[in-house]
């Protein structure tokens, strides 16, 4: 056994043994402090839902009941126990009565959210996908009207959570970024969403909270995962082939669109109260005695639509979610054709840019506001849609705004934030 004057020595002949014990030793006390952190944040999320928990209600109130839609597969898998270890301790200890639906297989949630009975909120656990599922399957409903009221919260547990720049502050940690997001459902706050009804010429409308893609970007950007083996040169990798194959890549369609609608004023959320019997009995004999005139009907304007040819090398349609204005006065979706003349260096350079931002506007191209546009293919078109980050086949399509149609919860923070840049 070596002594202390002999370890160094010791040490110094097996450097290797020892770089690796160090690095092991290094690894095995960063895991600890991030596990026992990871703990804390937890404990903290969990006592602050003790506080809505331990609210009282009267005896004849009902509990809120909320109803989770959770995919299990985001994430590659994770998402079921990211969900369970995270998010499910504070929605139980808040006093909801929690429903958790799982999906089993793409698109169930569509079929389950019209058999969905009366919900007070509705939670999204997963990611872009999983969002673009529930809202498409409750905006089809026959009563969607009605449906469409219920305040939804979106706890991001995907591999793409668009939304999640929108609705809460940026976190580094996973713990805390979705602690807070179940969170923020607690705490009430709402801002409100623009939605895009993509219809075809026969499918049923799918909807979209943050937009639209056809295109080279797109159609190489889906295929970089092929590429896994080539690590972070994996999406170069996947746009350079993509040259490859035909060069220059260009999309040939016609575009018909309106212009931005101005906003109307914002319904009041509480319904004022009903007045005494005897003004209602009032008004009743005032129009029985008084009856209004009848008005001759106008004949509604002709919609004014503009004419475009394309030829891109992407076409893309996205919402105002990504930076939410909460006073502007018109409402509108960004339309953006990219120039078709693109050299395959910026095609590469701009692919990677467009795998991190893929709504991105580079300069250059020619940049639309509508509220409603009709985009005509060709035959046999190449490519895909992608809506939401979810792959469609690219067909004739009519795309309508529907301006603040949902009601997403988020962070206090960020809703004051915004509120302040508006000011400003």
């Amino acid at each position: 056994m070596a002594g202390p004057g002999g370890l160094l020595p010791t040490l110094r002949r097996h450097w290797k043994k020892t770089a690796l014990a160090a690095g092991l030793l290094g690894w095995g006390a960063s895991w600890m402090h991030g596990r026992h952190r990871d703990n804390l944040l937890r404990r903290a999320a969990c006592q602050e839902a003790e506080v809505f928990g331990n609210q009282l209600i009267p005896s004849s109130m009902p509990l809120k009941k909320a109803t989770v839609f959770l995919n299990p597969a985001a994430c590659k898998g994770k998402a079921r126990n990211l969900f369970e270890k995270n998010a499910a301790p504070i929605l139980h200890l808040s006093g909801l009565d929690v429903t958790v639906v799982k999906t089993d297989y793409e698109g169930q949630a569509k079929k389950l959210l019209e058999l969905m009975e009366n919900t007070d909120l509705i939670i999204i656990a997963g990611g872009d996908g999983t969002v673009q599922e529930v809202i498409t399957g409750l905006l089809r409903r026959a009563d969607e009207a009605a449906f469409s009221k219920i305040p939804i919260g979106f706890i991001p547990l995907g591999k793409t959570c668009t939304l999640s720049h929108t609705l809460y502050p940026e976190s580094m940690n996973q713990v805390q970024h979705i602690t807070n997001a179940t969170l923020a459902i607690l705490k009430g706050e709402t801002v409100p969403l623009d939605v895009l009804q993509i219809k075809g010429e026969k499918e049923q409308p799918v909807f979209a909270v943050t937009g639209l893609r056809w295109g080279s970007y797109r159609d190489a950007g889906a295929k970089a995962s092929k590429y896994w083996y080539l690590g972070p040169l994996k999406t170069k990798a996947a746009h350079f082939f993509s040259t490859l194959k035909e060069w220059p890549q260009k999309r040939q369609a016609d575009l018909m669109y309106l212009g931005p609608t101005e906003r109307p004023p914002e319904e009041p959320e509480e319904k004022p109260s009903r007045p005494p019997l005897y003004v209602r009995l009032y008004r009743r004999l005032r129009l029985y005695w008084s009856p209004p005139r009848k008005e001759i009907p106008q004949e509604a304007a002709p919609e004014d639509w503009e004419e475009l040819k394309l030829s891109t090398i992407e076409f893309s349609i996205a919402t105002q979610n990504r930076q939410l204005d909460l006073t502007r006065t018109e409402d509108f979706m960004d339309i953006c054709i990219e120039a078709d003349t693109v050299s395959k260096g910026q095609f590469m350079n701009r692919g990677s840019q467009k795998m991190r931002d893929p709504h991105t506007c580079p300069e250059g191209s020619q940049c639309i506001q509508a509220s409603r546009c009709i985009l005509q293919l060709p035959e046999g078109a190449e490519g895909s849609f992608g809506i939401d980050n979810e792959e469609y086949e690219a067909m004739p399509v009519e795309v309508k705004l529907l301006p603040r149609k949902l009601r997403f919860f988020c962070d206090p923070r960020m809703r004051e934030q915004m509120l302040r840049a508006a000011v400003q």
